[in-house]
């Protein structure tokens, strides 16, 4: 196996996950990030919900299908990951109510999981296997089992160029100096086509924001993750309580300001002890949206050495598309699982390869 001096730019769920699965291989790796510590984009605006339930196209659900299994073996390398494995809870909302996973949840039931709710469904389906995380607390401590493994971790760092020979990548230009480089992973999410651009291509990801509430609670009030119509929460520790909402504008009535003091107080109402909640921050988080909402992983079929990985849910993904990613990039395979995610389907050549609006739903 060949050592390969491999520059993955970006510090959040996926850079470094790539740098943890490449450093595991004895590969050179070196990690570049604009901040001055990991997660700081939309990782850490994340609600990270491992979700491998949500209805999917047939062509990405094996994807999803490995999500759990790969968490649980993440767990065993990193001691201090602590994966809340308490299931999620979802009703008035559209769920995938045929995995193995998730079963049908009486009243009562519901009750037993969830005492501290206000107002209770008839009928919920709880996906028992599904868990969720510290999103930056992961991320970091990724990072350190990469930097133990012998990466080199450069924050305040910022990636101005990357540059190229003929049709290979051979390093990119830095606010500190050119550093150079065999392989160039691209894990910079909704700033990745910025980095593409120059290079003469196009990458179909927008940047699509979600509103994540924080708030203090001085007792644990929930016990699974909750999504339904009325709100989305969990208990990220005993103290403090997340929720998402959807972006809507900017306005002052549906600006994120609005939205989350208006989630902040359906918890409140809703929450047996939601009295004593304390808002605590509102942000919004600039999801990677690839075009068909699905990953785009791969090498660049005419820039050798380039390779781009950017997904959403990355929570979810990060960790098995990661692994499968490093094995293409070390081996030097392409890996099955991974084909359904290369760039290449976007490229329309002619009317058979447009990805037609039936499939994103099967």
């Amino acid at each position: 196996m060949r050592k390969q001096k491999i520059v993955v730019i970006g510090a959040g769920i996926v850079g470094a996950s790539m740098a943890y699965n490449l450093s595991k291989r004895n590969q050179d790796v070196t990690v570049i990030e604009c901040n001055s510590t990991a997660a700081c984009e939309v990782t850490g605006k994340s609600f990270a919900w491992i979700n491998s339930s949500g209805r999917v196209s047939k062509k990405f659900r094996h994807l999803y299908d490995a999500t759990l299994a790969e968490y649980h073996s993440l767990e065993k390398d990193l001691p201090d990951l602590k994966v809340n494995w308490n299931g999620a809870l979802t009703w008035g909302v559209p769920a995938n109510v045929e995995k193995s996973h998730i079963q049908k949840l009486n009243r009562k039931q519901i009750i037993e999981l969830e005492p501290n709710l206000k107002e209770y469904p008839e009928e919920a389906s709880f996906a028992y296997g599904e868990g969720a995380v510290d999103p930056a607390l992961t991320t970091k401590l990724l990072l350190k089992k990469a930097e133990e493994n012998g990466a080199n971790i450069l924050f305040d760092t910022k990636v101005t160029q990357i540059k190229k020979e003929s049709s290979n990548v051979v390093g990119v230009y830095t606010s500190i100096g050119f550093i150079e480089s065999d392989i160039i992973v691209l894990a910079t999410g909704a700033n990745l086509p910025e980095l593409c651009k120059p290079l003469g291509f196009d990458v179909p990801v927008a940047p699509s924001p979600s509103i994540i509430i924080r708030m203090k609670s001085k007792e644990k009030l929930i016990h699974t993750l909750i999504s339904n119509s009325k709100f989305e929460a969990r208990q990220l520790t005993n103290d403090i309580i997340l929720a998402a909402e959807d972006y809507i504008d900017e306005s002052e009535e549906n600006g994120p300001e609005a939205i989350g003091k208006r989630a902040f107080e359906t918890l409140r109402h809703h929450l047996n002890g939601g009295e004593n909640l304390e808002l605590e921050s509102i942000k919004v988080g600039w999801r990677p949206m690839p075009e068909d909402g699905y990953p785009i992983v791969g090498f660049h079929e005419q820039i050798g050495g380039l390779y781009l990985s950017v997904m959403h849910s990355a929570i979810t993904l990060a960790p098995i598309v990661s692994r499968l990613a490093a094995n293409e990039i070390i081996d030097d395979v392409k890996m099955n699982e991974l084909e359904c995610c290369r760039l290449s389907r976007f490229i329309v050549e002619d009317m058979t390869s447009v990805p037609l609006k039936s499939d994103l739903d099967e």
